[in-house]
């Protein structure tokens, strides 16, 4: 039936995955173990996460959790499942920060938290985690306490400005992966994706696709110190209509492709008169 779903090779990978899992024991050694007895939890673990599988359940949300730079993430269906990308933005700004322990970030809808916490494990930053959704905050908090981060959570929700009273200084840094897909673009995202990561921190309306940025680049105004950074995930579709948003307020705009070589993330420093 796996293979249904799954090439042989994808397969046999996932069926590691989950052996690994629930088992402790390491793919690599699964093949050297043959004879080792396992336990009936363990075998129905199993057959449950490979029924999981094909019901189009993501590998991360069966385990529970997905890897994200060094560290380990707990993950569910309240929170995306960390991208590759996100690993490539989260080293550009700890790379751009240069060692500066004293800045403090905000990071604007941090779903899982992996952005924030690896900010904070990276740079030593002071870090304050943001989001709307209350379950989100909670697996958040969780993975803070897991990995040992020292943030600062706040339940806000960033397109109701009064609400932003609730942030208590001014921060260095703005970093936000707010949800940018638009409803038109439903039709190129997998289905793993589409029935099971939240869709809330994923799409925007088709007619207002830059709502969340224009949110925050106006909370920026007011909250970000003079000449303190932007920094954005982007749809790789809208580069020029960000630049436009950020021009008549912000400097030194830049779109920076991502290791695809899709336009995925903006950096830009607020003007000061």
């Amino acid at each position: 039936m796996l293979l249904q779903t799954f090439n042989l090779e994808e397969s046999k990978l996932l069926i590691r995955f989950l052996i690994e899992d629930f088992t402790n024991i390491p793919r690599q050694q699964i093949s050297l173990n043959f004879s080792q007895r396992i336990s009936e939890s363990q075998i129905l673990k199993i057959h449950f996460g490979v029924k999981d599988l094909i019901k189009g359940t993501p590998l991360q949300y069966i385990l529970g959790k997905a890897s994200f730079l060094d560290w380990d993430f707990t993950v569910n269906e309240d929170v995306l499942i960390p991208r590759p990308e996100t690993e490539e933005f989260v080293t550009l700004i700890s790379e751009s920060i240069h060692n500066n322990t004293e800045l403090n970030i905000i990071d604007i809808g941090t779903g899982s938290g992996c952005i924030a916490i690896a900010l904070n494990k990276l740079t030593n930053a002071n870090v304050t985690a943001v989001d709307i959704s209350t379950g989100a905050l909670n697996i958040a908090k969780q993975n803070a306490v897991n990995l040992d981060a020292d943030i600062k959570f706040i339940k806000l929700d960033i397109l109701d400005k009064e609400q932003w009273k609730e942030t208590e200084s001014k921060y260095d840094i703005i970093v936000s992966n707010p949800p940018y897909v638009r409803e038109l673009e439903k039709k190129l995202i997998q289905d793993n994706v589409l029935h099971f990561e939240p869709g809330l921190a994923l799409f925007v309306d088709n007619s207002n696709p830059l709502i969340f940025y224009n949110a925050i680049a106006n909370f920026a105004l007011t909250n970000l110190k003079p000449n303190g950074e932007l920094w954005f995930e982007i749809n790789e579709y809208l580069a020029s209509e960000m630049k436009e948003l950020l021009e008549p307020n912000f400097s030194n705009i830049k779109i920076i492709k991502d290791f695809r070589g899709k336009d995925r993330f903006c950096r830009a420093t607020l003007l000061t008169y």
